[in-house]
């Protein structure tokens, strides 16, 4: 079985987890930085795994407007959809704001697999726009794991890697 995982990744937090992601799928998978070159023929592939991260409340626009282009093509094919979002309890709505509903509806698997905040790798606008959402967000759910806009956050979420993997192995 041949798939794709397409995706965005701006700081590379969204790259390392569809590798991760890629190092459990049974059968070729090809792996596909929508933000750096142009997508493969869609035609040659089983299953298309889309992704990518989610800044400010929204997916990166190269994701969005990969799978409007793409809708006929994408629902006659075995779909998995995710996210890389720092906020779990903000996560369901993220994840179905940032794909078409058609998609959605009709994806084998859709799940949440957490992120990164590099902090040491934003300019000053992302940092300003990052600590004003996380305070935000801390004020409205207190577990939120921004706490220090000082230093670098991992909050990757290998459980739900391999959760979407299995689902994806299972079909």
């Amino acid at each position: 079985m041949n798939t794709l995982i397409i995706y965005g990744s701006k700081h590379g937090t969204t790259g390392k987890c569809a590798a991760m992601l890629a190092e459990k799928l049974k059968g070729n998978v090809d792996l596909h930085n929508i933000k750096t070159t142009t997508a493969p023929d869609l035609t040659k592939y089983d299953r298309i795994v889309i992704g990518g991260s989610i800044y400010a409340g929204r997916i990166q626009k190269e994701i969005t407007g990969f799978c409007t282009q793409n809708l006929p093509i994408l629902k006659g094919k075995k779909i998995g959809l995710f996210i890389c979002c720092m906020f779990p309890n903000n996560a369901e709505m993220q994840l179905n704001s940032a794909f078409p509903q058609e998609l959605l509806k009709s994806a084998i698997a859709k799940e949440n697999f957490g992120g990164e905040m590099l902090i040491s790798d934003m300019n000053f606008a992302e940092k300003a726009i990052t600590k004003m959402v996380s305070k935000v967000v801390a004020k409205n759910d207190p577990t939120a794991p921004i706490k220090d806009m000082k230093q670098d956050i991992s909050m990757i979420l290998v459980e739900n890697i391999h959760r979407f993997a299995q689902s994806m192995n299972n079909i």
